[in-house]
């Protein structure tokens, strides 16, 4: 757990950046209810599926829960059912990623829907959002005879 001073705005505080044991009860009740889309993404960034980066699920950044947060890319991913559809809520997502970007993670939107039609076109687009770029595989042909 970090435990560190930061600042957003004017304001620094002291507490938990990332997963707060405040809502340590919340990020597991969401684990323990995952939505179709997000066990099916998870089936596919688990164990360092996805190009050997480690993933998280259910993460916490500040008092925010992201659906699933790869730290060695800083980057966020957010599963969106309908009701993200709604203008106050939204807003509200909109307001939530732009505190999130203030830790320097970036977050990515995705809607329920995408994940179970086209999960190949989530993970190309996953990898296009890395900085840091996958490990390489070992060139062949070289070998010492």
């Amino acid at each position: 757990m970090s435990y560190k001073h930061y600042c957003i705005g004017a304001v620094i505080m002291t507490d938990y950046i990332f997963n707060n044991p405040k809502i340590k009860e919340r990020r597991k009740a969401l684990r323990n209810n995952s939505t179709p889309a997000e066990i099916e993404l998870w089936k596919r960034l688990k164990n360092k599926a996805l190009c050997g980066k480690k993933f998280r699920r259910q993460y916490s950044i500040a008092n925010f829960i992201i659906d699933f947060y790869c730290p060695e890319e800083r980057l966020g991913i957010e599963l969106d059912g309908a009701f993200h559809f709604d203008s106050e809520i939204a807003e509200y997502d909109k307001q939530r990623t732009e505190k999130i970007k203030q830790f320097n993670i970036k977050i990515i939107r995705f809607e329920n829907y995408l994940i179970l039609e086209d999960i190949e076109m989530v993970l190309k687009e996953i990898e296009n959002n890395f900085i840091v770029p996958p490990l390489a595989p070992p060139k062949t042909g070289g070998e010492l005879k």
